[in-house]
């Protein structure tokens, strides 16, 4: 239950917070760790912060014009992989912000930073957690990924991708290696 209270007000406030207007801008979301986002172990459950990266996602493409218009198109969000490095745990009822950016992207896939970071006490500042992702959206009348350079037309960003930093290329190089695991 709480995820979705969560996403009616990131959608309700949506409205009110100013347009990304370019593929860079960043995304900043403020949150405290609930009860409900507790493990046994009494910090963020490891799952929780995946589920909160959705809301960083969403609150992108809600204020960038995309989410609207492809839904339009019978579009919907998709992930491909996911990377996830975990800090320093986050304790009940402590406050953060999840920062969430677009690094770069290939014909397919939009890679994207997503850090937690603390806002208070002695560690301020300091990212809790990193997670980097590859998504895109699926066209379910045509069954294919959409291409980059559609998104980016529709937005009526330039399609050039900024270089991929060395963190990211290697993860993709390790996401294919993995594949070859699973094409069984």
């Amino acid at each position: 239950m709480n995820l979705y209270l969560r996403v009616l007000i990131l959608f309700i406030r949506s409205f009110f917070k100013p347009r990304l207007n370019d593929i860079g801008d960043q995304s900043i979301l403020h949150f405290r760790v609930l009860p409900n986002d507790l493990d046994v172990n009494g910090h963020m459950n490891n799952g929780r912060y995946t589920t909160i990266m959705d809301l960083g996602r969403l609150d992108l493409i809600l204020r960038n014009g995309l989410m609207r218009v492809m839904f339009k198109q019978k579009c919907v969000p998709v992930l491909g992989a996911i990377q996830m490095r975990f800090r320093i745990p986050l304790m009940p009822f402590q406050a953060y912000r999840l920062e969430s950016r677009v690094i770069c992207w290939d014909e397919k896939w939009v890679y994207m930073e997503q850090q937690f970071i603390i806002k208070k006490g002695k560690k301020s500042g300091a990212a809790a957690a990193i997670g980097i992702v590859k998504g895109g959206f699926y066209d379910q009348n045509n069954r294919q990924t959409v291409p980059t350079k559609d998104l980016l037309d529709i937005l009526g960003l330039p399609s050039q991708s900024p270089a991929f930093p060395a963190y990211i290329q290697e993860w993709i190089n390790a996401e294919e290696t993995l594949k070859t695991v699973t094409q069984s």
